[in-house]
């Protein structure tokens, strides 16, 4: 089955940075659509950063442009969300997502990064 493992996530003071990766399995990970969510209590999940299978990428809030920065290695099959300039509204559980190519999505177990001095 497919599994997306999370790391990276934890502690960091505002201006510093935290790069997460995420690792699928059981999965042909080069053909899916890869993505980063977060959520905090009480609000919905939402969309930070996507990552096609041909390698194109978007960052969707004007907050995250020119801070985070979303990757894969298909090799190792692993997106990675590198975000530099932490603030404490990026406090938050961090997901990653897979979707295939018939628009099934799938979610790692998130990841807590907390943006706190």
């Amino acid at each position: 089955q497919v599994q997306l493992v999370e790391s990276g996530g934890g502690l960091v003071q505002p201006g510093g940075s935290l790069r997460l990766s995420c690792r699928g399995s059981g999965l042909t990970f080069s053909r899916y659509h890869m993505g980063w969510y977060r959520q905090v209590p009480g609000k919905e999940r939402e969309v930070v950063a996507t990552i096609t299978s041909e390698g194109g990428t978007t960052i969707y809030l004007d907050s995250m442009k020119g801070r985070f920065t979303i990757s894969r290695d298909n090799a190792k099959n692993t997106v990675y969300l590198q975000m530099n300039s932490l603030k404490p509204e990026d406090t938050a559980v961090y997901y990653c997502n897979a979707r295939s190519w018939t628009g099934y999505d799938y979610y790692g177990q998130g990841t807590q990064v907390t943006v706190s001095s």
